[in-house]
């Protein structure tokens, strides 16, 4: 059975990379009828941010990725916390201790440093602990046995670190980049148990993937350079390595480097899934979902920022999507950020929501803003009026400002170019006519009033019909009209008729 985990570092907020990747982890194990887990790699205690993980669970749920198991404290479905676990590492770094492929190193901070600066002043490209620098290093290779015996019953600081066999080429497949090569000269000897007895994230990584059957491990491709150590780990230790698939980097709008925060600050968007606060400085992080962005829209946007699905449809559902994916088309190319994509997929989602379904979505935004008089049913209509020219759904209320205040003035060119004889007649008219209609004031009946008006005047209603609407709006352009003065009224839409015909120009 396919079995996939997200992993992330409860350090502060997702990042929107860290939500398209596991996006892609649950369309893979759906796609396979698979199970996705969801483990908290906390092990860095130093980088730990109180609420980061309520606000990971919190972002997953919202995005719709549904995680299937989980054994942290909490019950069945909480987050694996590798924080939780941390005696078992132990017991597998000795495992590696005791096969002679990691060892003891007692090293100093001062001596690490005092290595380095040997290295610098020889020229050396890169200052490595490894093959050859471990040899004149306090560790058990070169201390005797005796000796590290008592450094260790003495209680002495120490980590364990991984003894990479310099000789070696590494080898293995990405299901994205096809094969990767690298020669283990390269590679340092990294520190596997930390001196506070914390697993570093490669043993604990490597340990908790293969207890938990993990089949695919698919992340994010500034995970790379780790994998040819994680391979080496996997043959130390005997077991089965999992398929690897290293997804593209999210690049800023430009295209040029690596999307960060900034980019999302100085183009003022969000690159986090939800509006993040932090506890102790008070500082925000925008969210997409407060500023207005639908789940499904954003997870259709997600989706195609390293895939495609090979046809010309864009719009998907989450089990089309599930059906859709595959490894085989993610890119390896870098994903461009196109924000104004993200706000194309939110207009169509908002376009295909029903007006009872957008009511209920802003409800709460609606008393907010001291529009709670507002009869349903006219919310109703409001929603269908304007949802078609918005891209957030917050904009239905903000870009229809006319339907709750009249015109204070009036669009100047419009004025200039269509407020005429013509238009003061037919308005003056169509208002006496609307006073003497007793009939529910609906579109159509505004509009065959209208008709009726300038027929009898002999105007063509084309030619007076924008300045009826700069009557009603004080805008040249807008929503559907009559629809808007049914939402208005009668009496609404007959003072702002009389007043029109007071303040514009008498022609």
């Amino acid at each position: 059975m396919v079995r996939v985990r997200f992993a992330p570092s409860p350090t502060g907020p997702l990042h929107i990379g860290g939500v398209r990747t596991a996006l892609y982890n649950y369309l893979f194990a759906r796609k396979h009828g698979g199970q996705m887990l969801l483990r908290i790699e906390d092990t860095d205690q130093n980088r730990y941010v109180p609420g980061a993980e309520a606000y990971i669970l919190e972002a997953l749920q919202w995005v719709g990725i549904q995680i299937d198991e989980g054994q942290g404290v909490g019950g069945p479905h909480a987050p694996y916390r590798q924080s939780e676990r941390k005696e078992m590492y132990r017991q597998y770094a000795e495992q590696l201790i005791s096969s002679g492929k990691a060892y003891y190193a007692f090293d100093t901070a001062e001596d690490i440093e005092a290595m380095r600066q040997r290295l610098e002043e020889a020229k050396v490209d890169a200052a490595q602990y490894n093959a050859i620098t471990r040899l004149q290093m306090k560790n058990s290779l070169t201390l005797g046995p005796d000796d590290v015996q008592s450094r260790l019953a003495k209680g002495a600081p120490y980590v364990i670190r991984f003894k990479i066999d310099p000789r070696q080429e590494v080898r293995f497949k990405d299901q994205v980049r096809d094969w990767v090569s690298v020669h283990a000269s390269t590679l340092d000897d990294k520190v596997l148990l930390k001196s506070d007895g914390m697993p570093t994230y490669h043993l604990a990584n490597i340990v908790d993937d293969h207890l938990m059957g993990i089949t695919h491990v698919i992340r994010g491709e500034e995970w790379l350079p780790s994998a040819p150590l994680h391979v080496l780990l996997y043959e130390a230790f005997g077991w089965q390595a999992p398929q690897f698939a290293h997804l593209p980097l999210l690049l800023k709008p430009e295209g040029n480097g690596k999307l960060s925060k900034r980019d999302a600050d100085l183009g003022g968007f969000p690159v986090f899934p939800l509006l993040w606060q932090d506890a102790t400085t008070g500082v925000e992080a925008r969210g997409f979902r407060e500023d207005g962005y639908l789940p499904q829209a954003l997870v259709n946007f997600l989706a195609f920022l390293g895939w495609n699905p090979g046809t010309e449809q864009e719009l998907f559902t989450m089990n089309e999507l599930i059906e859709a994916f595959s490894l085989e088309r993610i890119h390896k190319a870098g994903a461009r950020f196109d924000i104004q994509k993200a706000k194309w997929f939110n207009q169509q989602y908002l376009k295909a929501k029903t007006d009872e379904e957008l009511v209920l979505s802003l409800e709460s935004w609606v008393l907010s803003k001291n529009h709670a008089q507002i009869p349903r049913q006219d919310l109703l209509k409001i929603c269908h009026l304007m949802k078609d020219r918005v891209t957030f759904a917050q904009e239905i209320f903000t870009e229809a400002g006319f339907l709750f205040d009249a015109p204070h003035s009036y669009e100047e060119a419009v004025a200039t170019a269509k407020w005429n004889a013509d238009a003061v007649r037919a308005i003056s008219a169509y208002t006496a006519d609307l006073a003497v209609y007793e009939g529910d004031f609906l579109a159509d009946a505004a509009k065959a009033i209208f008709a009726a008006t300038t027929e009898r005047l002999a105007i063509k209603t084309g030619k007076v019909l924008q300045a009826l609407r700069l009557a009603v709006t004080g805008q040249g352009h807008g929503p559907d009209l009559m629809l808007t003065m049914e939402i208005l009224g009668k009496e609404e839409v007959m003072a702002r008729l009389k007043k029109a015909l007071e303040e514009l120009p008498q022609i």
